[in-house]
């Protein structure tokens, strides 16, 4: 049971060229540790995720490898968005436990992911955003998926809820892959595997406490030291422009 990117590439198409999305990823994931995958906004993270899960544009031209044992369960970027608003949620997770022919029901569905089983009869707007974002990963639990994907899972949440999320993936991630991409460094447990991403490329990876602790690469070191504690700094190289970018473009050249 592992998720196994090698040199995987995504270029999209555009009026003035082509976007280089992601650019030659290597990534190992495996059970027992959750890997989250970090960077800025057009780094290539949910880029990295849609051609993990099958949902690139049909435009889009790939290369590489991406190697999956087993099914993939996706959580979407957007929890708020991914429920029809008529229909109460036990409905709707009952209607995808079918779809995928699980063996669990919508209740122990709730179980898995710390939900009351009173929250399968009301809809989706009575629900607060963590409570949500934890039925999205239930719905992505429906099929009982070797491979959980997971798209910016604490975003528009506040920093409790945030960590609540993240401690639950960490705990499915004992009996399965688990891969969440975040902008969210503080959110990332030191428990977890880490990799960095900036424009289009993985430019470090390793156990999360390391990467931390001691980063290698210098678009790491100042993402550490943009954060709030540290003074809340601007980065000093923005993330370029991704059209047609040069193959040997490196972070502040």
């Amino acid at each position: 049971m592992t998720l196994l990117l090698e040199r995987l590439s995504v270029r999209i198409p555009v009026e003035r060229g082509e976007v280089h999305a992601v650019t030659e990823a290597d990534l190992i994931a495996v059970p027992g540790r959750p890997h989250f995958v970090i960077g800025g906004s057009g780094s290539g993270k949910s880029t990295l995720c849609a051609a993990i899960t099958g949902m690139l544009p049909a435009s889009a031209r790939v290369t590489g490898c991406v190697k999956v044992s087993g099914a993939i369960g996706v959580v979407p970027q957007s929890a708020m968005t991914c429920f029809t608003p008529v229909r109460r949620l036990g409905k709707q997770l009952a209607e995808t436990v079918r779809c995928l022919r699980g063996e669990r029901g919508p209740r122990e569905l709730l179980d898995l992911v710390g939900l009351e089983a009173d929250a399968l009869g009301k809809y989706p707007h009575e629900l607060s955003g963590g409570m949500l974002q934890r039925a999205a990963i239930a719905a992505a639990l429906a099929g009982d998926p070797a491979v959980v994907v997971a798209d910016e899972p604490t975003s528009a949440l506040d920093r409790e809820r945030a960590h609540a999320v993240v401690s639950l993936l960490t705990e499915l991630a004992a009996s399965r892959v688990v891969l969440a991409a975040t902008h969210d460094i503080e959110a990332v447990p030191g428990e977890a595997d880490l990799s960095v991403m900036f424009a289009s490329r993985i430019v470090e990876t390793g156990p999360a406490a390391e990467v931390l602790a001691a980063p290698r690469n210098p678009y790491t070191r100042d993402l550490l030291a943009a954060l709030p504690e540290n003074g809340l700094h601007p980065l000093p190289f923005p993330t370029p422009d991704l059209v047609d970018l040069p193959g040997d473009y490196r972070y502040g050249s």
